[in-house]
């Protein structure tokens, strides 16, 4: 099974500035999500940037979850939530965004974490740093052993985050991630988030 693009937004955007980009990416194919993660901004910044760039992904046929607030997910119409250890439960988040939307979690590096996720309902859980990057500080180091692991023992998606860029992906992929999560490797590409969507599309590709 070929794994597909997770895409995660920048921490700060401008959502009429950053629409164009986004259009840009989505239109190059192979993404399957976009999280809306937005860091030490008010509500209404997030409702603002959900209003101009949950229609662009949603026309697109691609799941639009909001990072974090399940409450605004809700208010917001996203597809769904995606919350860390320190959010709260699944079981909490499903209450917020209903049976039918996606809840996903992060369960750094721990197999243990990701059963329990399971256990509760998650529809994906998500494993990293799998290696450096410039978005977070890196506690916990996630390896493609467990991916492989998970997905011998699970049923339940897994996502592949952090500092993975299409010269690194091939082992996460190989391994077994149903999704590999990019951010800095689109964004901060020289030659634009096409170029960098088709670079991650060609080593997937690539991956026996």
């Amino acid at each position: 099974m070929t794994a597909n693009l997770y895409l995660i937004t920048p921490n700060k955007l401008n959502p009429l500035e950053f629409a164009p980009r986004l259009e840009e990416a989505l239109d190059g194919g192979g993404v399957a999500c976009v999280q809306l993660r937005l860091k030490n901004v008010s509500d209404s910044n997030i409702r603002d940037a959900c209003s101009v760039l949950r229609p662009i992904t949603q026309s697109r046929d691609i799941a639009f979850i909001l990072n974090d607030r399940p409450d605004l997910a809700a208010e917001c119409r996203c597809d769904g939530v995606h919350i860390g250890q320190q959010d709260g439960t699944c079981r909490d988040a499903r209450r917020h965004v209903g049976e039918d939307a996606i809840v996903g979690i992060t369960c750094h590096d721990s197999i243990h974490l990701a059963m329990i996720a399971g256990e509760q309902g998650a529809d994906y859980v998500a494993f990293g740093a799998f290696h450096t990057t410039m978005t977070k500080e890196i506690v916990h180091h996630a390896t493609p052993d467990l991916i492989r692991q998970w997905s011998e023992i699970a049923t339940v998606p897994c996502v592949a985050i952090g500092g993975i860029t299409p010269d690194n992906c091939q082992p996460i992929a190989t391994a077994g991630a149903d999704f590999i999560a990019v951010v800095s490797a689109i964004w901060n590409n020289p030659k634009g988030p096409a170029a960098a969507i088709h670079a991650f599309k060609a080593a997937i590709a690539n991956v026996v």
